[in-house]
């Protein structure tokens, strides 16, 4: 993974480390700096700065609960250390509008409720993943699915409205799953998009069930338990309206450089 948070923090390793080879800076100096890299205290947040020397990728900030001020406060230390790409989700607009009077370079995805500061434009998107919805109102889940796939450097085939209740709507676009490397069913009601998916396809199949339904679908346990219940092999399940999940692993699978 190139030009993504998680390399900030092991170039400030390796350039560390170089310093103390070439004698530019003392081995106790350096130790005194590797000894801050790990969290920063914040008071009401320890912000994980050595997450993306473990993951590859840096902290995500889980915007709904926290105060406009504590993102802000999140935000402006992971700008501090040089970090971009920075992803918040699960954030309203009240706060990003907060955010971008404070001079942060954010960009808000309300249908996702999802931001990005400091976004980084120039990645090279690569590999395929191929997000679907059963139907429309499944859309907010998908697009914080597909933007957390794009952001980390995936490139996304967004297919929505094609559930089941009108097969001829995904059979006619098979040729498309058919070359993805990873793709993400989304879906509410009885969650039976996944299954239906994954006997067609040889590819990982990430399911995610919605809220979306009427009251026996039970905010999505129903189509939860569908599709943990899946006779489909290769189908795995994150949990209810989980879209951030999802695009996360889904990009992990996408770029692993085993797959061709």
């Amino acid at each position: 993974m190139q030009n993504v948070s998680g390399i900030n923090e092991k170039e400030q390793v390796l350039k560390l480390l170089k310093q103390v080879k070439d004698g530019s800076i003392s081995p106790d100096d350096a130790l005194l700096n590797l000894q801050t890299l790990p969290f920063e205290d914040l008071g009401h947040t320890n912000v994980d700065y050595h997450r993306g020397l473990r993951q590859g990728y840096g902290e995500i900030i889980y915007g709904q609960n926290k105060t406009s001020k504590q993102i802000k406060d999140i935000v402006s230390s992971m700008l501090g250390k040089g970090l971009n790409n920075i992803i918040i989700t699960r954030i309203c607009q009240s706060t990003a509008n907060f955010l971008i009077e404070q001079k942060m370079d954010l960009e808000y995805h309300p249908i996702a409720k999802l931001a990005t500061v400091r976004r980084n434009n120039k990645i090279k998107l690569k590999g395929s993943v191929v997000i679907a919805s059963g139907g429309t109102s499944d859309i907010p889940v998908c697009e914080e699915a597909a933007i957390t796939s794009e952001v980390l450097g995936s490139y996304v085939t967004r297919l929505y409205d094609v559930g089941v209740a009108g097969l001829n709507r995904l059979l006619s676009r098979y040729n498309i799953f058919a070359k993805a490397r990873v793709i993400i069913a989304v879906a509410g009601m009885e969650g039976a998009l996944s299954s239906v998916i994954g006997g067609l396809v040889s590819c990982p199949v990430i399911a995610v069930p919605t809220s979306v339904g009427y009251g026996a679908n039970f905010n999505g346990l129903c189509a939860l338990l569908a599709m943990l219940n899946s006779c489909a092999n290769g189908v795995s399940v994150v949990n209810i309206d989980n879209g951030f999940g999802a695009g996360y692993i889904a990009n992990r699978i996408n770029r692993m450089e085993s797959i061709q």
